[in-house]
């Protein structure tokens, strides 16, 4: 993994900074793995445009991931990194010694021909998914289930990592990526290591080109739309536009929007740092 720049030879390559794709193996996804997906461009069932500045973007397939990791006692091996258009993180391809094929998000480090293993019995080597109340305190973990059997919900994106800090009862405390300190049931899964393509964080796309390739449009300011578009609009000349507020007028900046009497607010020890 690395970050190739670019002499500025023209204007878009000045400030453009891309992954180098070296611990991508293939380039051709594994088809009984694969399904069309079709653009969205931001609607909703209904066809109302519910998240704007979307639309365009090159042309994607979806990889079905494994996020259950539920093919216990059965070793796999490593046939495939390869580059997933629908997340950040690396993909690996699994052959079971059942001749079952599945994909997971790789961790950092893993290589082809690596030997896999979740279940119980696994151990808490790179790669491996197993249940928190087997895992030693002080691993660095990613793919958290909320719970048993769900499926990983927490840290699944390019370069993040968990801890798991301690045990209390049938609970371990979990440090997030966020600052975040939390209960997760001990029986949920979890995978050893950090979530691959740890670079991700200093690639620039360069241009605005590059950008609309990902399916992103440009996007206005509230403050230059007029008081219909905006509760930031309207005013003469250059007007800051009051608070900060989002487009149906929730305070944009520091209000806490979590509700205070959420049910999982039980589970959380230490809020996640404020910027």
């Amino acid at each position: 993994m690395g970050i190739r720049k670019f002499r500025p030879v023209t204007p878009g390559q000045r400030h453009k900074a891309i992954g180098t794709f070296d611990d991508v193996t293939t380039s051709v996804p594994e088809k009984s793995l694969v399904y069309g997906m079709r653009s969205k461009g931001g609607r909703n069932n209904y066809g109302h445009i519910t998240v704007r500045y979307r639309g365009g973007g090159h042309k994607r397939k979806y990889r079905i991931i494994d996020f259950k990791r539920d093919k216990d006692g059965i070793p796999a091996v490593v046939k495939t990194i390869e580059y997933d258009p629908n997340r950040s993180a690396r993909i690996a391809l699994l052959f079971y010694a059942d001749g079952e094929k599945r994909y997971i998000v790789a961790p950092n480090g893993l290589k082809v021909d690596d030997r896999l293993m979740s279940g119980d019995t696994a151990t808490p080597d790179l790669g491996n998914a197993l249940p928190l109340k087997n895992i030693p305190v002080g691993t660095v973990i990613h793919n958290i289930e909320l719970r048993p059997g769900q499926g990983a919900k927490m840290v699944r994106s390019a370069g993040n990592f968990a801890q798991l800090t301690s045990r209390e009862g049938d609970y371990c405390i979990i440090k997030l990526p966020s600052g975040e300190i939390r209960r997760v049931l001990s029986d949920c899964k979890a995978v050893i290591g950090s979530v691959s393509n740890s670079d991700h964080a200093l690639e620039s796309s360069g241009k605005a080109g590059r950008t609309r390739h990902l399916g992103r449009r440009p996007h206005n300011r509230g403050v230059v739309m007029n008081p219909v578009d905006h509760a930031m609009g309207g005013g003469e000349g250059r007007h800051t536009g009051g608070h900060p507020r989002s487009r149906n007028g929730l305070y944009a900046k520091g209000l806490k929007t979590r509700k205070p009497k959420k049910h999982s607010s039980k589970y959380i020890i230490e809020r996640r740092k404020s910027k």
